[in-house]
């Protein structure tokens, strides 16, 4: 490497991270580049990256809007070029390891070693114990992350100019819509990206995870991304906890998706028989504390949904 690059990155972890991306595939950004593109001159563009990023004189291009349907709306998507995932996975690559160290135990997406089936086993098992789940939906989650919240909680775990530097041009970056026309972003981090689901763990860390264990140490609670399940004795717990979580939230620039977000019981027919049986789907599991087992099911999306209370009649 020369010694006259600014910030120290070596053409290993571009390599490196070239290779990942090309496992995990992906469409092609605003440059219309596929990997194929991209390989068919792999050693120029991967120097012509590796010098950019070193030297600092890197700049993220505009991000392709796509959008995906999913239950009652549709799901906004930021696609980077090639280039930009593989600039984007060396920063992750070198991000990722530190704040595992830091990361609640219970949050589980996106994460190494962490998979939905076991946040779904750990909330499954806590509900034979907790009578009531408090169901939390975020509104547009990843659209609404504070930039300069955002950051701060970066600064708290490293002091590299460089990541520092990059990850503030991709939160920046402006989105490409459908006609060709740029939309500037102020907030949010496209989901999409590379960078983004660290991103969204880090942010959700302090705003959630770490306030938590904070404010409310004795509730147990399973995360996975921006979808999360709470668990209480009382009814009436669940409710001073959900109004906590709101402003909370408010304070942090997110908003509580209140016609998603509810308080289910969730008590087996072994006990008293004021509420039918209430069933959970958690990331596409179904939690039934009233079977021996947890059943399969599906969902349209990445969502976390569940079903209502129902008084038995």
């Amino acid at each position: 490497m020369s010694k006259a690059k600014p910030f120290s990155i070596s053409k290993n972890e571009v390599y490196d991270a070239y290779k990942q991306v090309k496992v995990n595939k992906g469409a092609a950004g605003v440059d219309r580049q596929t990997i194929a593109d991209f390989e068919i001159k792999l050693e120029d563009n991967l120097y012509k990256l590796w010098n950019r990023l070193s030297s600092g004189s890197y700049f993220p291009p505009p991000v392709r809007r796509v959008e995906l349907p999913k239950e009652g709306g549709t799901r906004l998507l930021g696609i980077p070029t090639v280039a930009d995932r593989i600039a984007q996975m060396v920063v992750k690559n070198r991000l990722e390891p530190e704040l595992e160290k830091h990361f609640h135990p219970d949050s589980y997406g996106y994460r190494p070693g962490k998979s939905a089936v076991e946040a779904v086993g750990v909330a499954r098992e806590r509900c034979w114990h907790y009578d009531w789940v408090l169901d939390l939906d975020i509104s547009t989650f990843f659209d609404s992350i504070d930039h300069e919240l955002m950051l701060k909680a970066l600064r708290c775990h490293t002091d590299s100019k460089w990541v520092l530097l990059y990850v503030e041009r991709w939160l920046k970056a402006p989105v490409q819509l459908p006609d060709g026309s740029l939309e500037e972003r102020n907030q949010g981090t496209p989901q999409g990206g590379v960078i983004s689901p660290l991103l969204a763990n880090l942010f959700l860390h302090y705003v959630f995870d770490r306030w938590m264990q904070k404010n409310y140490p004795g509730v147990p609670f399973e995360r996975y991304a921006d979808d999360a399940i709470c668990h209480f004795k009382t009814e009436a717990e669940a409710e001073k906890v959900k109004e906590a979580i709101e402003e909370r939230f408010a304070e942090c620039g997110l908003k509580l998706n209140l016609r998603k977000t509810q308080i289910v019981y969730c008590k087996d027919d072994n006990r008293n028989q004021d509420y039918r049986g209430i069933s959970l789907i958690f990331w596409g599991l179904l939690l039934d504390p009233e079977k021996s087992g947890a059943k399969m099911g599906y969902l349209s999306g990445l969502i976390l949904q569940s079903a209502t209370k129902r008084n038995a009649k």
